[in-house]
C-alpha cells in the first residue's frame, strides 16, 4: 500500500506528575492521543498529516513545531486566535496515568476545515478520542469519514472523566476497517469484557478489532475468530501513550504492508504494535517516546519487523 496517514483529533500539553523531594512537580510534554499517533506513525517511517485546531499561544506553536520536526504535515491544521492551548494534568497510580483536562483549543476544528482531496489521497484515515465530544470536531470527522478511498481506523480512547457517546462509537465502528480500543474502554462504554466488546464491534461491521489489555498484551478479533497476543517483555516506567503507540504501530503496518488479509496476519501486525507500545512504556512521556524502526529492532532483536 502507498499513501500517507491522515490523523484527526486533539493536540494538547500533558503536565506529567513527578516526585520532587517531599512534594511533586509537573513536567510539560507535548501530547494528545491523536497527536501521539501521528508522531508515532512518522517516527516509524510512514508519512502522516495532522488535522486539528491549536491555541495561538507559545504552546500551540510548540505543538505545531514538534509535529513538523518529526515529519508530520500540518498544512491543514488550524490555529485559533485568542484561544489558549488545552492542558492535561496527569497523575499516576503506579505506572498508569489518569488525566484532567483544562481548556478546549482542540475542539475548534470543524467540517469546513476538511480538505476532501487530502482525505481521498490518503492511504489511511484515523479518527477518535475525546475530540469527538466537540460537535464541530465530530462534524469534521463525519465529513472526513464519508470520503471514499483510505483505510479507516477508529480508536474511541474513552476518558472516564469526559466520556464518549456509545452511539458515536457505534457510528464509526460500523464502517471501520479496524477499531482499536482498550479493555478499560470496553468496560467504560458497555461494562463488557474485551472479548464481548470485540464481538459487539464486529457485529456492528468493523473489519477487525484489537483490544489492548495492559500488561497482558492484546486481543485480536475478526469474523474468523479471536487470538491473544502476548505483551512485550519490558521494564515499565510510564504507560502514557502506550495505547496510542499501539495504534501508531498498527497504522504504520497497514500503510507499509497493506490491510491484513486474515486473522493470522492481524496477529503478526499486532505483535509488532504491542512491542512499539512496550518500548514507549520504558520512557517517560508519550509523543517524545515514540520509537523509530531502528530503535524497535535494536531493543527487540527477535521481533520480525
Amino acid at each position: 500500500m502507498t499513501g500517507y496517514a491522515v490523523v484527526l483529533g486533539e493536540a494538547l500539553v500533558d503536565l506529567l506528575e513527578e516526585p520532587s523531594g517531599d512534594s511533586v512537580i509537573y513536567r510539560p510534554a507535548v501530547g494528545g492521543a491523536p497527536f501521539n499517533v501521528a508522531v508515532g506513525i512518522a517516527r516509524l517511517g510512514a508519512p502522516a498529516r495532522f488535522l486539528g485546531s491549536f491555541g495561538d499561544d507559545p504552546w500551540g506553536a510548540r505543538l505545531l513545531a514538534y509535529l513538523s520536526s518529526v515529519g508530520v504535515g500540518t498544512a491543514a491544521a488550524v490555529t485559533v486566535p485568542g484561544v489558549a492551548t488545552t492542558l492535561a494534568v496527569t497523575t499516576f497510580e503506579g505506572h498508569e496515568p489518569s488525566f484532567r483536562f483544562y481548556g478546549d483549543s482542540y475542539a475548534r476544528y470543524d467540517a469546513p476545515d476538511i480538505d476532501t482531496d487530502l482525505i481521498a489521497g490518503a492511504g489511511l484515515l484515523y479518527c477518535g478520542s475525546m475530540a469527538l465530544l466537540s460537535p464541530p470536531v465530530l462534524a469534521a470527522a463525519r465529513r472526513a469519514w464519508s470520503v471514499p478511498g483510505p483505510v479507516r481506523v477508529f480508536d474511541p480512547n474513552v476518558r472516564p472523566i469526559v466520556g464518549l457517546n456509545p452511539d458515536v462509537v457505534a457510528e464509526f465502528a460500523t464502517t471501520a476497517d479496524l477499531v482499536k480500543l482498550s479493555s478499560a474502554d470496553a468496560l467504560a462504554l458497555w461494562g463488557e469484557s474485551p472479548e464481548s466488546a470485540a464481538g459487539r464491534l464486529l457485529d456492528l461491521g468493523a473489519g477487525a478489532v484489537v483490544v489492548t489489555i495492559g500488561s497482558a498484551g492484546a486481543l485480536v478479533a475478526s469474523t474468523a475468530g479471536t487470538v491473544r497476543v502476548p505483551p512485550a517483555r519490558i521494564t515499565p516506567v510510564d504507560a502514557t501513550g502506550a495505547g496510542d503507540a499501539t495504534m501508531a504501530g498498527l497504522s504504520w503496518g497497514i500503510l507499509t504492508q497493506g490491510l491484513p488479509a486474515d486473522l493470522g496476519s492481524w496477529a503478526v501486525l499486532t505483535r509488532v504494535a504491542v512491542h512499539v507500545a512496550g518500548l514507549v512504556c520504558e520512557s517517560r512521556g508519550g509523543a517524545v517516546s515514540m520509537p523509530t524502526l531502528p530503535d524497535l529492532r535494536a531493543r527487540f532483536v527477535d521481533l520480525a519487523v
